[in-house]
């Protein structure tokens, strides 16, 4: 397995257990959406959209292009939306996950691009 490709099926990974943990309300889910001030009624949408970017840049790595591309595009939106909301919020003491979250997004993107 390449570098590239690594990159990529490790950012499809921590999207796909993240979704798992919003739909399963897990504990620091939960608590993490009330310090940002965002309602539990999202955590549907949210955990669809992340899952959504995980199945999109498996279909990528899978030969359908477009669809890895739109994947990342959708991840690195989402994340920057992440830490967006954090920085509004001054919610600094956990910036390390979506941070982590949207620099693999862009590794992704970089990669489906230069594929």
């Amino acid at each position: 397995m390449s570098v590239t490709m690594l990159i990529t099926v490790i950012t499809i990974v921590a999207n796909a257990a993240i979704a798992v943990a919003d739909f399963a309300k897990a504990e620091f889910v939960l608590g993490n959406m009330a310090e940002v001030g965002l309602p539990t009624s999202l955590l549907p949408a949210l955990a669809t959209l992340k899952a959504a970017g995980a199945v999109g840049l498996a279909l990528g790595l899978l030969g359908v292009r477009f669809l890895g591309i739109a994947a990342a595009v959708g991840l690195v939106l989402f994340f920057v939306g992440a830490v967006v909301r954090h920085v509004q919020t001054r919610v600094y003491h956990n910036m390390a996950f979506p941070g982590t979250y949207l620099l693999l997004s862009v590794a992704s993107l970089c990669v489906a691009l230069a594929r």
